[in-house]
């Protein structure tokens, strides 16, 4: 959270997106896929969704639908209601891509460990995300661009008005250099814990150290992110039920009571409903981590206890825990932001989910399934 604030604070994040545009954007598929790649990077040291969206993304693209002339209730369509849709259904995959991408992620994590006693690094999740997520990403902006077509197929002159704006930033200062210094050192560490045996915790404060310590962050940063504090409290809290609902027995029930209905010696069989229950039951959550917290633990272990391999069947919940997200216009923090700017109704937007919904459980059940084997993590 603090890492996002920062990118927010300094404008590395609108620098980023800003650059992005100016190379990529000169037709409004080319601008969504500018835009996909500007969730991508930032993805990894932003573990707020809502906060990457909300803070970096969304405002960038109201802009430029305004710039097109585009507004919620005047011209929707001519480029608006592509843009929000495709920056939503970006987010939702990008949330999975990374353990830290996602608040919920590191829950993931944690329960996996508490619950059976297999470890998740940050390098695990990524490399096992790396290559269905890279390929959804290259599939959804162009599905939303072919069922949701946007009038203006040209976007040079937003480009052009972007352009503008990225002069206007001027030279990176000062805190964007140090920003994106501790942004790269981050990943680095992340991605390299199984050698150097440092935490991600420790990680995250060092990172937070060296932000406090050159003045992109003040104590008051600290202080006032309440998303961060927040969190804190319900997730220690959510960890403490869940450790109890183990302790006590209840998930041992419970993985005995639903895996009498799976014919023996089908862990196939016990591994695809878990993940695709798992994704449809989003329906009725407006939180990826109380979605997390309800279900994972759970739904895990009836898809294990029938033999399915442990780690497969961690990150495809995992992932999914995420991917649900494009179902509905409350599934998770970003939706009502995007969702009240407009630009897509209601009805659409579940249409939409729904499809997407379809195609990244293709891309991460199938394509992903095949990946993890061939990399040998099942």
């Amino acid at each position: 959270f603090l890492f996002s604030r920062g990118f927010i604070k300094t404008g590395l994040g609108k620098r980023i997106a800003y650059n992005l545009i100016s190379a990529f954007g000169s037709s409004s598929l080319r601008l969504a896929y500018a835009l996909a790649l500007s969730d991508l990077i930032l993805a990894p040291a932003t573990p707020s969704n809502t906060a990457r969206v909300g803070g970096v993304i969304m405002p960038i693209t109201t802009s430029l639908a305004k710039a097109f002339g585009s507004e919620p209730q005047d011209g929707p369509r001519k480029i608006g209601s592509f843009l929000m849709q495709s920056i939503y259904q970006v987010n939702t995959i990008t949330s999975a891509m990374f353990q830290t991408s996602m608040a919920g992620n590191t829950l993931v994590a944690a329960l996996a460990l508490q619950s059976f006693g297999i470890g998740i690094t940050w390098g695990d999740w990524a490399m096992a995300a790396i290559v269905p997520g890279i390929i959804a990403l290259i599939i959804m902006p162009y599905f939303i661009y072919k069922v949701y077509p946007p009038e203006i197929k040209d976007a040079r002159e937003a480009q052009q008005m972007v352009r503008e704006e990225l002069k206007g930033l001027g030279k990176m200062s000062f805190q964007e250099w140090i920003m994106l210094g501790v942004f790269i050192l981050a990943l680095v560490l992340w991605a390299t814990s199984q050698f150097t045996k440092l935490d991600a915790t420790t990680v995250a404060f060092l990172g937070i150290s060296i932000l406090l310590a050159t003045g992109v962050l003040i104590w008051d940063d600290v202080k006032s992110e309440k998303g961060a504090w927040d969190t804190l409290v319900w997730m220690g809290t959510l960890m403490g039920f869940a450790g109890f609902l183990s302790k006590l027995g209840f998930i041992k029930w419970a993985t005995v009571q639903v895996g009498g209905y799976i014919p023996e010696g089908s862990w196939v069989i016990a591994f695809v409903v878990a993940v695709l229950v798992n994704t449809y039951a989003h329906y009725v959550f407006a939180s990826l981590t109380a979605h997390i917290s309800a279900m994972f633990v759970a739904f895990s272990a009836i898809a294990i206890s029938a033999g399915a391999p442990p780690m497969l069947t961690l990150l495809m919940i995992a992932f999914t825990s995420n991917l649900c997200m494009s179902l509905t216009h409350y599934a998770a923090g970003p939706s009502p932001v995007i969702y009240n700017t407009g630009y897509v109704p209601q009805n659409t937007w579940w249409k939409l989910g729904f499809f997407t919904s379809v195609i990244n459980l293709i891309i991460f059940m199938g394509l992903g399934s095949v990946w993890m084997k061939l990399i040998g993590m099942w």
